[in-house]
């Protein structure tokens, strides 16, 4: 008789709901459990096969009837960024970006709210509250890191680094994955959504990674679209990683 070891992971399925991406459809996810001190090669191991994480979960999509939902990730080593890219760059010049353990703050959960509440305020995470922003930062049993960007406030203000943006990432064997990202909505001419990505794979340049994940592209979804324009990249199909320029 064939065993499992005690402590394989256990894969379970959710029930049909809404999809968040594409009206009119309907989303089923497989998950598993993220614990233990197993639970660093098992987040690495399921993201190479297309899971993402919250929290201490591994989810990713299992639809019946739809494959629209693609893990995506960036080659760092070849991304070169265009003009465009380039000019957020330079508007974003003045921000430093700051990396310490993934602990939450009041600060982060003002501006957390206020990004809710003007680009997302129908989605799943609407009604979030600070106990549950707390335990979507700290609740992991991975490597994981707060990725915080702050400008400098006017004089009249106080002068003091104002938060703009922040994003909760892992660090992976082969890359850094972008769990959840937020930023002001104040600051549209910053396209500071962009400007995460941009830095986020200048950091794992500086660290030796060859990947940043991106989580799901959802050709047709304005929410996910963006993440096409990083290229080049790869995406997770059916033969495996295929690359796309």
């Amino acid at each position: 008789m064939t065993r499992e070891p005690r402590d394989a992971p256990q894969f379970y399925l959710t029930a049909p709901s809404q999809c968040p991406y594409l009206p009119g459809r309907q989303e089923r996810k497989v998950f598993t459990h993220l614990i233990g001190g197993r639970a660093v090669a098992l987040n690495d191991q399921l993201t190479l096969s297309g899971f993402r994480r919250s929290q201490t979960i591994a989810y990713r999509p299992a639809c019946e009837h739809c494959r629209a939902c693609v893990s995506v990730r960036v080659k760092v080593n070849e991304f070169v960024p265009s003009r465009g890219f380039r000019r957020v760059m330079d508007i974003n010049r003045d921000l430093t970006g700051a990396v310490g353990r993934a602990e939450p703050s009041a600060e982060q959960y003002s501006l957390f709210r206020r990004y809710l509440d003007a680009r997302h305020n129908d989605g799943g995470m609407a009604d979030m509250t600070v106990i549950d922003y707390s335990m979507m930062i700290e609740d992991s049993h991975v490597e994981t890191r707060l990725v915080q960007y702050f400008a400098m406030a006017e004089e009249q203000d106080g002068g003091e680094p104002v938060l703009v943006a922040a994003c909760l990432t892992d660090l992976l064997a082969d890359g850094l994955s972008m769990v959840y990202s937020f930023y002001s909505p104040d600051e549209k001419r910053r396209s500071l959504g962009t400007y995460m990505v941009l830095d986020h794979i200048e950091r794992a340049r500086r660290l030796g990674l060859p990947h940043v994940y991106l989580g799901y592209w959802v050709e047709g979804s304005q929410k996910m679209g963006y993440k096409s324009r990083f290229l080049p990249q790869e995406r997770l199909g059916m033969n495996g990683w295929d690359r796309a320029e």
